[in-house]
């Protein structure tokens, strides 16, 4: 290799770590590989491709580190040796994926098109934390082999860092390496890589706490050995007289478990109950699992006194995720607190080797077929050693095939259902964002918001103040929340466009003097094929109507509907009867007997009598009667000051006409309740709704309804309905 790019000590690096690769890979790698692969980087160095990266490390040494650490901590794999060491030119353009195919193999080149796949996701500025995250990195990796050699670099990186002098630089990669890295080699049991990258990452953020601990146990470690020895002791001469057969193991947490444990505790390294470890792990039948169990524990407590308080009971009743162990805290020599766990061979392996997930034992959760296909993974890497890695090369990565991961350009991540679009995530983000959308930028490009997402797009919403939604976006979406917000935005959009429409309409028949009858209006509105009225305002509103032509034609049809009709009634036939109520009341009480033919009325519009209410007569000046509802308010003033002027009055047995009731509604602003409401009205029978005025404030509405029905029955019937719509919280007439 080109020498004036290493420093002397970087050469002497280049060629220990170089004889260590090739004695890991043994028979694995033959010597063109090692001379293809010398090739490629020479020349890289040699053109000035190769470059230390911002932080002034050598990548040449970096990922031959962690080639090697990939045969130390996993076992040794050609593809995955090559890869680590030529995926960096490979992203850099200096190599093709075609060429190592060419001069390596398809699964070479397979390793490095994923690693270089998740190396860009780093150009995201995500947050590593967001669990998101993790599963973008997963789907994106393509092969399994592909996370373990980034877990493994990462390793690599974090025990060359120590004295680097950028610590804004050493707090990120410590930062990733504990949200991100830690857990996902803990999920694949890697259990020392995971230990390694957690005490590491203590060591770089909490420099101060991870240095105390190291003191304490390096001045503790011989002790803590004949300690643990001679505590286990007397417990193996007791199991030895019995018909047990058993394994203990004792250890000692890793730093930053204990740091974990204190902080949780609330307790310095003297009141941790378990820093010591010790477990039984006792070789049975199934059948005699339990017993064998307690037989243990009633061993160790006879030996040791227990604190009763710590008993942890998981073999009785199992945790839900499967989990089986006797755990005990007893009182050591030197009163010394000790955790003694107690389980048989089949419960150690559901702990260990993934049957109940280790790894959500201790608290992280994750999908069930996830758990299972991580379990497959760690068995494999477990029996790695014995070849057994080319096995993971065809498992599947498509974990998350139907989901769809994507980031703003903040670097915020987000989930969306497979085959959602630009308008899907104008929505996601925000109601208003996705009304006003007109497309968006992907990866710097300009697309409609029609176009499909894929994982890993950055995404920049496009508005403008005069877009709306439109019915045919209902094409265009794949995720209920989006489809529910349009439809709730082009329905607030029709109602408010039908209220103007209704009101172009009625401002019309003003100014042509024309007196409306609002029951006539409906016929005439369902006889030209409107099933809602709200929809007749919105054609009238969008011109798709023209407002004098419709008024033409309601006078066509008023007329033609009058001359087909009965003549009006009269008051000799009229609803409105003379009628006595009451026997006793007073003679000098003006009551209408046999002369009520010839009398002219009216309905008073201040309270709205309608068939079936209690209802007086007031005569007016004009000789016409009034009829109020027995309630009206106006009524009670006109019986204090012109009594004489009260007549009773009663219905006949005969109605049919259509008669106005206002209703006051109060109810949460909940999506389509003013439809569900309408949608109510317009289902029951000849009830008509003639107009409708929502307000709303903090999550609340209240509305007035005009509504014609046909009797107080009716509208009782209609009300009570209403009030079990849900929101809606009151319903009173006015």
């Amino acid at each position: 290799m080109s020498q004036s790019y290493f420093t002397p000590d970087e050469k002497a690096l280049v060629v220990q770590l170089m004889r260590l690769l090739i004695r890991g890979l043994k028979d694995q790698i033959s010597n063109d590989d090692i001379n293809r692969v010398h090739d490629i980087i020479n020349g890289a160095v040699t053109h000035g491709h190769y470059s230390r990266d911002k932080y002034g490390l050598n990548p040449v040494v970096r990922f031959l580190r962690t080639a090697v650490a990939v045969n130390e901590n996993i076992a040794p794999d050609r593809s995955m040796a090559i890869a680590t060491l030529l995926f960096n030119l490979a992203r850099s353009g200096y190599v093709t994926l075609d060429e190592l195919r060419t001069k390596f193999d398809a699964d070479i080149a397979k390793l490095v098109h994923g690693l270089i796949n998740v190396s860009e996701l780093y150009r995201k500025q995500a947050a590593v934390e967001d669990d998101n995250f993790h599963k973008l990195l997963l789907s994106f990796a393509e092969d399994i082999r592909v996370v373990i050699i980034m877990i493994v670099d990462r390793l690599s990186l974090m025990r060359v860092i120590d004295a680097h002098t950028d610590e804004k630089f050493v707090r990120e990669i410590s930062t990733e390496s504990r949200y991100l890295y830690a857990p996902l080699a803990h999920k694949l049991g890697l259990y020392g890589v995971k230990s390694e990258l957690e005490d590491l990452s203590l060591k770089y953020l909490n420099n101060k706490v991870y240095s105390q601990i190291v003191k304490k146990l390096s001045e503790t470690k011989v002790m803590r050995e004949n300690y643990i020895a001679d505590f286990v002791k007397p417990i193996r001469a007791a199991l030895d007289k019995t018909d047990l057969k058993y394994e203990i193991k004792g250890r000692t947490k890793t730093i930053n478990s204990i740091w974990n444990k204190m902080v949780k505790k609330d307790v310095d390294l003297k009141g941790m109950y378990d820093l010591f470890a010790i477990r039984i792990i006792l070789d049975t039948k199934p059948e005699d699992e339990k017993k064998a169990c307690w037989i243990a524990y009633s061993i160790v407590t006879d030996i040791y006194m227990a604190n009763v308080s710590r008993l942890r009971d998981w073999i009785t009743i199992p945790k839900s995720n499967g989990y089986e162990s006797l755990h005990v805290t007893v009182r050591g020599p030197e009163d010394k607190w000790v955790e003694v766990q107690i389980r048989t061979r089949r419960m150690d392996e559901i702990a260990e080797r993934g049957l109940a997930a280790h790894w959500r034992y201790k608290g992280i959760k994750s999908e069930a077929e996830i758990d299972h296909w991580m379990n497959n993974v760690r068995e494999v890497l477990e029996a790695g050693a014995d070849g057994h890695m080319e096995l993971i090369r065809d498992m599947n990565m498509n974990l998350y095939e139907e989901e769809v991961f994507v980031f703003t350009p903040k670097g915020d991540l987000f989930k969306l259902r497979q085959g959602s679009t630009v308008l899907d995530f104008a929505f996601h983000i925000h109601t208003k964002i996705g009304c006003r959308c007109i497309g968006a930028k992907v990866d710097g490009k300009t697309q409609k918001i029609n176009y499909v997402l894929k994982s890993g797009d950055t995404v920049e919403i496009m508005t403008s103040s005069n877009q709306v939604p439109r019915q045919d976006w209902l094409n265009y979406v794949a995720t209920s929340k989006a489809r529910n917000k349009i439809k709730q935005a082009i329905n607030e959009a029709n109602l408010k466009k039908a209220e103007i429409g209704r009101e172009m309409l009625t401002r019309r028949f003003k100014n042509r003097k024309i007196d409306v009858d609002d029951a006539m209006l409906a016929k005439f509105i369902k006889k030209q094929g409107f099933k809602n009225i709200n929809d007749f305002y919105v054609e009238l509103h969008d011109k798709n109507l023209d407002v004098v032509t419709t008024i033409d034609q309601y006078l066509e049809f008023v007329k033609r509907m009058t001359e087909s009709a009965m003549p009006r009634e009269t008051a000799e036939n009229f609803v409105l009867v003379s009628k006595k109520t009451d026997e006793h009341e007073s003679d000098d009480i003006l009551v209408i007997g046999e002369n009520v033919k010839g009398i002219n009325y009216k309905l008073s519009k201040c309270c709205n009598p309608i068939y079936g209410d209690r209802i007086l007569g007031f005569i007016a000046s004009d000789g016409a009667i009034k009829i109020h509802r027995h309630d009206c308010g106006n009524l009670k003033h006109l019986k204090e000051k012109y009594p004489y002027r009260i007549i009773k009055s009663a219905w006949s047995g005969r109605h049919g006409k259509q008669f106005v009731a206002t209703l006051r509604v109060v109810g949460q602003d909940d999506i389509g309740i003013v439809a569900n409401m309408t949608s109510l009205i317009n289902k029951e029978g000849t009830a008509m709704l003639r107009n409708i005025t929502i307000n709303s404030l903090d999550g609340l509405f209240e509305g007035y309804l005009v509504i014609s029905v046909n009797s107080l029955e009716q509208l009782d019937e209609l009300m009570k309905k209403m009030r079990t719509l849900k929101g809606v919280k009151e319903v009173e007439r006015t």
